[in-house]
């Protein structure tokens, strides 16, 4: 839907409204024709209902007024005297058009006096979560909204189990462009598991005046492009989403608009110079650590590592013993009377190996591992007697990898070689031929809404031979800081500025163990109540934040007790 067809939709709406109403507005003094001036008509029915006016600007914030208009419907026949539960339920489930009935058919007086407040306990305790369903809905939409980190592709800098709050106005909150949905959840609804929305209609895309850009080394959540899943973790065939639908990604912006990309050797070149990460940043690289006496898994546990395997040997193990260890465990091979059992860095739990009646099980601290470090622990690591060499996993150049951005043999690159590639900007014009066609045929196509095709050596857009094309929006480029396990740009490529969402900012709370069930979550208590973006180590200020409650909660009792000493008085 554009921008035209938005208005007319709206203009519809305004006819709708009052073809329902104007006889009401006669009964409550007014004009007729009062009903039909757009917004204005909002104003003066706020003053029928006996609402502040200021529950207009509700009315036309996308979202939230899908939460008002039902409240303006039983307002509306509340004001002539239809209080009944009947009337209440008539009018939600017809979606208001219950109106027409009252103000054709039914002899109603205008009650101008009549009493706002709920007569009922139940219904002040649903007048309450209403407007706090609309009050944390609008901050969710607008101002800001909590994330959880669930995979490892920004580790270090981001852990999983950080839940974040992402700031929607550090870039400008994108208004929403799925106009019906479900207040505060994303794509699926929780436990029916089904969808949250619906695909029509569609606002053009808009975003609020923020005070920043995204700019190179910003951690920024936006919308996947390559998104066509309905739900992550089930095999199902893909869906078209509308953009913000789409799930959260949060990456680093490695790229901005116009800049020249390259990585050798797994780092970032932007215009043919080294990216200079910001001081929080912590890549990481995989390594091949070796020791001729074996690689100790404690070793790698007092540097912080966690990205590594670990082998496990026991006796031969049955069936149902298999069964109740295979959650563990990555691959398992049964050789000579024994059960060799490949698991992540956790290992296998021991209450779990006690409950399969294995008594015979040792970990092999094999002579070579690949581990994924910081240069932090790189370091650390180096400094053990019993480490002989320790080598980061590069990928040599001319060498394809799996599922590389632009998907064409024309560029045979993998992770750690890839580029150079253009990252366009609003207004630039590039060159399309049939070489470069394969960087920005999904841009052309997909985010900006052309057909695109090859006759030959010519190219086609929207039918059309062309040697040139030029951008209508701005476009990113997004990496993990976990470099070797981040599906990135380098896999679907550019992010459009339509797809950003938000600045990761404050990190509130975060565990250990996040995917293993809370059973097993352990708080990192240096990282809750940290900051994400600055200068320096992250510093906690969750003691601040305990003293701050304590000192309220001591106040309002000594208020609390000086007032009845005075009532008593």
């Amino acid at each position: 839907m554009d921008y035209t067809q938005w208005i007319l939709f709206i203009l519809l709406v305004q006819v709708i409204h009052f073809l329902g109403t104007w006889k009401l507005y006669q009964k409550a003094g007014r004009q007729a024709w009062e009903a039909a001036i757009p917004i204005y008509n909002a104003i003066v029915l706020m003053q029928i209902i006996g609402r502040p006016r200021w529950w207009v600007f509700l009315l036309f914030i996308p979202i939230i007024n899908l939460l008002m208009f039902p409240v303006i419907w039983v307002e509306t026949i509340r004001s002539f005297g239809r209080n009944r539960l009947t009337d209440t339920w008539l009018v939600l489930l017809t979606l208001g058009f219950y109106i027409y009935y009252i103000n054709y058919t039914q002899e109603v007086t205008y009650l101008p006096e009549r009493d706002l407040h709920p007569k009922s306990a139940s219904g002040e305790w649903v007048s309450s979560i209403v407007f706090a369903i609309v009050a944390a809905t609008l901050v969710h939409t607008y101002f800001m909204q909590p994330y959880v980190i669930p995979t490892g592709s920004l580790e270090r800098t981001l852990r999983v189990g950080d839940l974040l709050l992402v700031s929607k106005f550090h870039y400008g909150a994108r208004v929403p462009m799925t106009t019906v949905a479900a207040p505060m959840v994303h794509d699926t609804l929780p436990v029916l598991g089904v969808r949250s929305y619906l695909n029509k209609p569609q606002l053009p895309y808009m975003r609020l005046p923020g005070f920043q850009k995204v700019s190179r080394n910003d951690l920024v959540v936006f919308s996947w492009p390559a998104d066509t899943v309905r739900q992550f973790f089930r095999a199902e065939r893909g869906v078209e989403k509308p953009i913000d639908k789409k799930s959260n990604y949060v990456k680093r912006c490695v790229g901005a608009p116009g800049d020249s990309l390259k990585v050798v050797d797994g780092y970032v070149y932007i215009d043919g110079k080294r990216l200079q990460l910001s001081d929080r940043a912590r890549p990481m690289y995989d390594y091949t650590v070796y020791g001729q006496k074996g690689i100790s898994t404690r070793w790698l546990q007092e540097i912080g590592a966690d990205e590594f395997l670990r082998t496990y040997v026991s006796q031969g193990l049955s069936g149902p013993q298999l069964n109740m260890v295979g959650p563990y465990i990555y691959d398992y091979d049964n050789q000579n009377g024994q059960t060799v059992m490949l698991t992540p860095a956790e290992g296998l739990p021991l209450d779990v190996v006690r409950a399969a009646g294995i008594t015979q099980i040792r970990e092999i601290p094999t002579r070579e591992r690949v581990v994924a470090l910081t240069d932090a622990m790189a370091e650390k690591l180096r400094a053990y007697s019993g480490v002989d060499s320790l080598v980061r996993q590069v990928e040599p150049a001319g060498v394809p990898g799996g599922n590389i951005f632009p998907q064409s043999p024309l560029y045979p690159w993998n992770n750690d070689q890839f580029g150079p590639i253009y990252i366009p900007a609003a207004g630039d014009e590039v060159a399309l031929t049939v070489e470069t066609l394969p960087f920005y045929k999904k841009i052309i196509r997909d985010y900006e809404g052309n057909t695109v095709g090859v006759s030959g050596n010519r190219v086609l857009v929207n039918g059309e031979p062309a040697t040139t094309y030029t951008f209508k929006q701005n476009y990113y480029w997004m990496m993990g800081d976990n470099r070797d396990h981040s599906e990135d740009s380098r896999a679907w490529g550019y992010v459009p500025e339509n797809h950003i969402v938000g600045k990761p900012v404050f990190i509130w709370m975060s565990f250990d163990n996040f995917n293993q069930g809370i059973a097993n979550w352990k708080p990192r208590w240096g990282r809750i109540f940290t900051t994400v973006s600055g200068s320096g180590e992250p510093r906690s200020y969750f003691r601040y934040f305990l003293m701050a409650l304590a000192a309220y909660f001591v106040i309002d009792f000594l208020v609390r007790r000086r007032r009845r000493n005075r009532n008593k008085a």
